[in-house]
This record gives structure tokens, sequence and C-alpha cells, in this order.
């Protein structure tokens, strides 16, 4: 019998998921600076990830901040071959925050390249604020969420949009989609790179963010790469999951100066984020890259020599 709060989620039509029963845990009041701080700097502390025939590799470091108040450091690395990827995170809190509240977060993703396109397999998401703690685990199908874990559960409200089976089919996760494919030919600082609608489920809410060319940049990290950058306007639209009274919410969906920094990643037709500008109340938050080295490294991944740095 399905205990009282608990999650039902069935498989979408045509999938062969399992039907998952997810019980909410006892937990402390969950930070709101955690949301605004670690989940802007998702991003990982220096492990080591093996993909066969690697073909491009991304080791970043960021600093995140809000109205130019430091709030949060991590770093990033993603390994991209000749048919699967791997992308790992994670952050904490620091500067004067850390004195307000613990924070930490690491993420990961992993699955196959398919046409020159990342394809998600698995997500998994963990943040964590003094005693509370978050977690979300999501397994892919071919672009349909087949598997979702998500503890705690939201609170039940009336004015929640529910999350359909069509809500989850044909989407990626917020990691995954942080990693723009460029079509085979052509510029990949065109403008026509940015056009995109990306489809997401992040475990509790899909939502699409749509991407137009706003403009190139140049940019220069401490460590790393120096070039062009790509900038995409970022638009916000909530589609299920969410409750559309909430002032976060229509803040979000109002929002005009949302932008994306993205640079390629060497070996491959993929862009990264550099740098992540999104308002808030405030302040204006960002997420930027103090390093970002990318590597091409050759189909044998033993030979060292054959590594360029890009900078």
């Amino acid at each position: 019998m399905q205990p009282p709060g608990a999650i039902k989620l069935e498989p979408p039509e045509g999938a062969h998921g399992r039907i998952r029963i997810v019980r909410p845990r006892r937990l402390a009041v969950r930070c709101a600076v955690l949301g605004a701080g670690v989940a802007l700097v998702l991003v990982i502390e220096a492990m080591t990830l093996a993909v066969a025939h690697a073909q491009g590799r991304v080791e970043a470091r960021y600093t995140a901040s809000i109205a130019g108040i430091p709030i949060g450091t991590g770093s990033l690395i993603v390994v991209i071959g000749e048919d699967r990827f791997t992308a790992a995170a994670s952050g904490r809190v620091s500067g004067l925050l850390r004195a307000l509240v613990g924070g930490e977060g690491s993420a990961a993703a992993h699955g196959v390249v398919s046409g020159g396109r990342l394809v998600p397999e698995r997500f998994a998401v963990h943040l964590k604020a003094d005693q509370s703690t978050d977690d979300v685990r999501i397994g892919f199908d071919a672009g349909i969420v087949k598997e979702v874990v998500a503890e705690p559960t939201l609170p039940p409200s009336t004015d929640r949009v529910p999350v359909t089976a069509a809500d989850r089919d044909g989407v990626t996760d917020p990691m995954t989609a942080a990693l723009m494919p460029v079509d085979a030919t052509g510029d990949v600082f065109s403008p026509a790179a940015c056009q995109r609608t990306l489809a997401i489920f992040d475990g509790r809410q899909r939502f699409d963010l749509a991407l137009s060319f706003k403009r190139l940049e140049r940019v220069e990290a401490q460590d790393g790469f120096q070039g062009s950058t790509l900038v995409c306007a970022i638009t916000y639209r909530p589609i299920s999951g969410h409750r559309p009274g909430r002032a976060a919410i229509q803040y979000l969906m109002e929002a005009t100066d949302m932008e994306a920094w993205m640079v390629p990643v060497a070996g491959t037709r993929i862009l990264a984020p550099f740098r992540i500008t999104l308002p808030t109340p405030l302040g204006p938050a960002l997420l930027e890259a103090d390093q970002f080295v990318t590597m091409m490294e050759s189909l044998d991944s033993t030979a060292a020599d054959n590594k360029a740095k890009v900078r």
C-alpha cells in the first residue's frame, strides 16, 4: 500500500521502466540559500574520470558570487569520447555565507554520444546544508525518464502543476543540458549555435530553457582558455512540477538578463559553460571560470604526447 504523502511514478507509455514509490524523509528546514548558492555552484572537486577513446576533456574551476560577494567555489571535469561521455561536479558554500550556513553539493551525469549529441543514461545530484539533505536520481532511456527517486518529496499543494508521462518524454537532465552540441558543419561561434530550446527534467520540475544569440565576447581565464565565447540569452519557461503563483517562478519567467557564455571543448563540437549569469532579488548571480583547460586527446588515451592544451 502506498504510504501517505508518497509519490507513485509511472513509466511513460512505451517505456520499460520500474514503478517507484518514494517515501519522504524527516528533514530539518531546508536552507533557501543552498538553492541560490550551492545549486548555482554545482561544480566538482578534482576527481579522475575514464572514458574509452577520449576525444575531448574539460578541467575547470569556478567561483560563484551574488552582487559581487563570493558565495561558493568548485570545479568541473567533463570527458567526451567517441561513444560515451561523463560529467561530474561538486562545490561548496564559501566566504561570509559559510558563517551563516554550511552547504555543499555534488552531481554526475553519464551517457552515450550519438550523432554528435549527448544522450544521458543516468543523472544524480546530492545537496547538503547543515542537517538537511536533498537527493535526486534519474534513469533515462533514449530521452525518456524511466526511473526517478527524489527525496524529500515535495509537500502536497493544490496549485502545483502535475508532471505527466508526456512531460518525462524527450528530455535531458540539467548537467547534460549545459553541454551543447553544434551542428557538424559551420562555425561553432555562429548565432545559430545558440538557437535552441533545452527540454529539462530535474527530478521534480519540467521546464524549458529557450536560448537565443546575444553577442560574442572575449574571455581570459586565470589559467587556461583565452579566446572568443558565444553569449546566449536564456529564457525560463516552466512546464510542470512548479507552483505558478510563487514569486520566484514569476521572477525567473520575467527575467531578461540571464546569460550563458559558452566555449568549445577541444576535439569536439560541444560547447561548455565558461560563465553563467542570472538575476536574484539580492543582485546578479555569477558563476565564472577561474581555470578552464580543455584538452584534445588521441584515440589512444594513454599517449600523453598527443594531448594539446587549448588556451
